[in-house]
Protein backbone atom coordinates (compact mmCIF):
# COMPACT_ATOMS: atom_id res chain seq x y z
CA UNK A 1 0.00 0.00 0.00
CA UNK A 2 1.07 3.32 -0.91
CA UNK A 3 2.47 5.62 2.15
CA UNK A 4 0.58 8.90 3.24
CA UNK A 5 3.53 10.83 1.85
CA UNK A 6 2.83 9.50 -1.85
CA UNK A 7 -1.04 9.70 -1.45
CA UNK A 8 0.02 13.58 -0.74
CA UNK A 9 2.21 14.28 -3.06
CA UNK A 10 0.10 12.91 -5.78
CA UNK A 11 -3.13 14.45 -4.97
CA UNK A 12 -1.58 18.15 -4.48
CA UNK A 13 0.19 17.07 -7.78
CA UNK A 14 -2.81 16.39 -9.79
CA UNK A 15 -5.25 18.75 -8.21
CA UNK A 16 -2.17 21.89 -8.73
CA UNK A 17 -1.47 20.72 -12.33
CA UNK A 18 -5.52 20.79 -13.58
CA UNK A 19 -5.65 23.93 -11.79
CA UNK A 20 -2.62 25.24 -13.70
CA UNK A 21 -4.09 23.85 -16.80
CA UNK A 22 -7.14 25.47 -16.32
CA UNK A 23 -5.94 28.75 -15.24
CA UNK A 24 -3.43 28.56 -18.16
CA UNK A 25 -6.23 27.70 -20.88
CA UNK A 26 -8.50 30.96 -19.33
CA UNK A 27 -5.32 32.92 -20.04
CA UNK A 28 -5.04 31.78 -23.72
CA UNK A 29 -7.96 31.21 -24.95
CA UNK A 30 -11.85 32.94 -24.45
CA UNK A 31 -13.16 29.51 -24.81
CA UNK A 32 -13.54 28.27 -21.35
CA UNK A 33 -14.83 32.01 -20.13
CA UNK A 34 -15.28 34.43 -21.88
CA UNK A 35 -15.43 37.08 -18.98
CA UNK A 36 -12.52 35.71 -17.26
CA UNK A 37 -10.55 35.65 -20.24
CA UNK A 38 -11.32 39.73 -20.98
CA UNK A 39 -10.38 40.13 -17.08
CA UNK A 40 -7.04 38.44 -17.68
CA UNK A 41 -6.67 41.01 -20.64
CA UNK A 42 -7.32 44.17 -19.17
CA UNK A 43 -4.71 42.71 -15.67
CA UNK A 44 -2.08 42.30 -18.05
CA UNK A 45 -2.19 45.45 -19.60
CA UNK A 46 -2.23 47.04 -16.11
CA UNK A 47 0.67 44.88 -15.09
CA UNK A 48 2.80 46.11 -18.41
CA UNK A 49 1.64 50.01 -17.82
CA UNK A 50 2.97 49.40 -14.08
CA UNK A 51 6.32 48.06 -15.12
CA UNK A 52 7.28 50.54 -18.47
CA UNK A 53 11.00 48.19 -17.97
CA UNK A 54 8.28 45.81 -19.71
CA UNK A 55 7.62 47.93 -22.59
CA UNK A 56 11.37 48.93 -23.19
CA UNK A 57 12.59 45.22 -23.52
CA UNK A 58 9.53 45.01 -26.29
CA UNK A 59 7.28 42.37 -23.71
CA UNK A 60 3.68 43.60 -24.31
CA UNK A 61 0.67 42.37 -22.25
CA UNK A 62 -0.51 39.83 -24.92
CA UNK A 63 3.25 38.20 -25.21
CA UNK A 64 3.18 38.40 -21.27
CA UNK A 65 -0.39 36.64 -20.64
CA UNK A 66 0.51 34.24 -22.98
CA UNK A 67 3.85 33.08 -22.41
CA UNK A 68 2.81 32.71 -18.74
CA UNK A 69 -0.50 31.01 -19.22
CA UNK A 70 1.56 28.77 -21.82
CA UNK A 71 3.76 27.90 -18.49
CA UNK A 72 1.08 27.28 -16.39
CA UNK A 73 -0.29 24.64 -19.09
CA UNK A 74 2.61 22.97 -19.66
CA UNK A 75 3.93 22.56 -16.08
CA UNK A 76 0.45 21.80 -14.99
CA UNK A 77 0.14 18.51 -17.55
CA UNK A 78 3.87 17.86 -16.36
CA UNK A 79 2.44 18.25 -12.31
CA UNK A 80 -0.89 15.61 -13.41
CA UNK A 81 0.84 12.98 -15.88
CA UNK A 82 4.36 13.03 -15.22
CA UNK A 83 6.53 11.14 -13.14
CA UNK A 84 9.50 11.34 -11.16
CA UNK A 85 11.99 14.78 -11.05
CA UNK A 86 9.83 16.69 -14.28
CA UNK A 87 7.49 17.53 -11.87
CA UNK A 88 9.29 18.99 -8.77
CA UNK A 89 10.70 21.29 -11.87
CA UNK A 90 7.87 22.33 -12.77
CA UNK A 91 6.21 22.61 -9.14
CA UNK A 92 9.79 24.85 -8.76
CA UNK A 93 8.06 26.92 -12.27
CA UNK A 94 5.09 27.20 -10.95
CA UNK A 95 6.03 28.87 -7.78
CA UNK A 96 8.21 31.23 -9.32
CA UNK A 97 5.09 32.26 -11.64
CA UNK A 98 2.96 32.36 -8.38
CA UNK A 99 5.69 34.66 -7.20
CA UNK A 100 5.61 36.94 -10.22
CA UNK A 101 1.86 37.63 -10.11
CA UNK A 102 1.75 38.21 -6.80
CA UNK A 103 4.60 40.61 -7.47
CA UNK A 104 2.21 42.15 -10.19
CA UNK A 105 -0.72 42.25 -8.28
CA UNK A 106 0.94 44.33 -5.20
CA UNK A 107 2.36 46.66 -7.95
CA UNK A 108 -0.96 47.76 -9.63
CA UNK A 109 -2.37 47.64 -6.23
CA UNK A 110 -4.86 45.03 -6.80
CA UNK A 111 -7.37 43.87 -2.97
CA UNK A 112 -6.45 40.95 -1.43
CA UNK A 113 -9.43 39.12 -2.53
CA UNK A 114 -8.15 39.52 -6.07
CA UNK A 115 -5.19 37.68 -5.54
CA UNK A 116 -6.00 35.56 -2.23
CA UNK A 117 -6.31 32.30 -5.09
CA UNK A 118 -2.68 32.68 -5.87
CA UNK A 119 -1.18 33.46 -2.24
CA UNK A 120 -3.58 29.90 -1.37
CA UNK A 121 -1.46 27.82 -4.61
CA UNK A 122 1.57 29.62 -3.90
CA UNK A 123 1.35 27.99 -0.46
CA UNK A 124 -0.04 24.74 -1.55
CA UNK A 125 3.09 24.37 -4.36
CA UNK A 126 5.75 24.63 -1.31
CA UNK A 127 4.14 22.42 0.74
CA UNK A 128 3.95 19.79 -2.36
CA UNK A 129 7.72 21.16 -3.08
CA UNK A 130 8.74 19.95 0.79
CA UNK A 131 6.79 17.00 1.01
CA UNK A 132 8.52 15.72 -2.19
CA UNK A 133 12.04 16.85 -1.01
CA UNK A 134 11.86 14.89 1.91
CA UNK A 135 13.86 11.59 1.95
CA UNK A 136 11.22 8.38 2.24
CA UNK A 137 11.80 6.97 5.59
CA UNK A 138 13.89 4.45 5.72
CA UNK A 139 13.68 1.33 7.47
CA UNK A 140 16.07 1.69 10.95
CA UNK A 141 19.64 -0.15 10.05
CA UNK A 142 21.16 -2.88 12.92
CA UNK A 143 22.54 -0.69 14.79
CA UNK A 144 25.62 -2.40 17.01
CA UNK A 145 27.48 -1.07 19.91
CA UNK A 146 31.63 -2.49 20.42
CA UNK A 147 32.05 -3.85 23.68
CA UNK A 148 35.49 -5.55 24.63
CA UNK A 149 36.04 -6.50 20.80
CA UNK A 150 32.52 -7.84 20.02
CA UNK A 151 29.50 -6.27 18.42
CA UNK A 152 26.76 -6.29 20.72
CA UNK A 153 23.37 -5.23 19.58
CA UNK A 154 22.05 -1.41 21.17
CA UNK A 155 19.63 -1.85 24.22
CA UNK A 156 16.82 -0.72 22.98
CA UNK A 157 17.11 -3.16 20.09
CA UNK A 158 18.12 -5.89 21.76
CA UNK A 159 14.85 -5.89 24.20
CA UNK A 160 12.14 -8.38 23.22
CA UNK A 161 9.13 -6.96 21.94
CA UNK A 162 6.31 -6.90 24.02
CA UNK A 163 3.94 -9.59 24.19
CA UNK A 164 7.01 -12.08 23.00
CA UNK A 165 8.96 -14.01 24.92
CA UNK A 166 12.67 -13.94 24.84
CA UNK A 167 13.77 -17.56 23.64
CA UNK A 168 10.46 -19.36 24.36
CA UNK A 169 8.71 -22.45 22.71
CA UNK A 170 6.85 -21.84 19.50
Amino acid sequence: MASPRTITIVALSVALGLFFVFMGTIKLTPRLSKDAYHEMKRAYKSYVRALPMLKKMGVSSIILRKSIGALEVACGIVMTLVPGRPKDVANFVLLLLVLAVLFFHQLVGDPLKRYAHALVFGILLTCRLLIARQPEDQLPEKRTLAMNGEEQPLLAEAAPEKGKIKGGIS
